[in-house]
């Protein structure tokens, strides 16, 4: 199962790059548009909207690879001078303190995207439904709630890393 979850996580995290590099071509695109007004080229309609709902989304897709892989920034000045009960006491307590987090962002975004779309709301520019971003959006929450709960089960000991990906204790941390 945790092979699948992996994978399944570093899948978003592909995605959530070429949304990115979609983003910016679109961006050098507008900016150069608008340089080049008086040669009949003009921006991007829309596209704040589309930079604010695709970056949004490209977040929700990279943190499940990034917590996975351990590259979160941690301060550890006083961490690893500590006994290893204790810093596995703090590694558990932090991954069920981000499951938890994780499950209560999911739901909020899920209910978000409900009142969203019951009231029709819409860009500004674009005239694009809200909720659509928030769907988007709620598929990377959903994969890093899988990636969470995987990441707890490792840590507890109920699951492995999977075979052939490197652990935090070769060096990821």
């Amino acid at each position: 199962m945790t092979y699948w979850v992996f994978r399944l996580a570093q899948g978003s995290a592909i995605v959530g790059g070429v949304v990115l590099v979609a983003l910016t071509l679109m961006s050098v695109a507008s900016i150069a548009g608008r340089a080049l007004i008086g040669l009949g080229l003009g921006p991007v309609p829309g596209d704040f909207e589309l930079v604010e709902v695709g970056i949004g989304v490209a977040v929700f897709l990279f943190l499940p690879w990034t917590y996975l892989r351990g590259g979160h920034a941690t301060v550890d000045l006083l961490y690893n001078h500590l006994p290893a009960p204790v810093r596995r006491f703090i590694n558990v307590l932090c991954d069920l303190l981000m499951l938890a987090l994780w499950a209560v962002l999911t739901w909020r975004l899920w209910d978000g995207m409900l009142e969203k779309r019951q009231y029709l709301e819409t860009t500004f520019i674009l005239q694009m439904p809200v909720w659509w971003g928030y769907a988007a959006g709620l598929v990377g929450a959903l994969i890093g709630c899988l990636a969470y709960l995987t990441k707890t089960l490792i840590t507890l000991g109920l699951a492995r890393y999977p075979a052939g990906w490197p652990t935090q204790e070769a060096g990821v941390h």
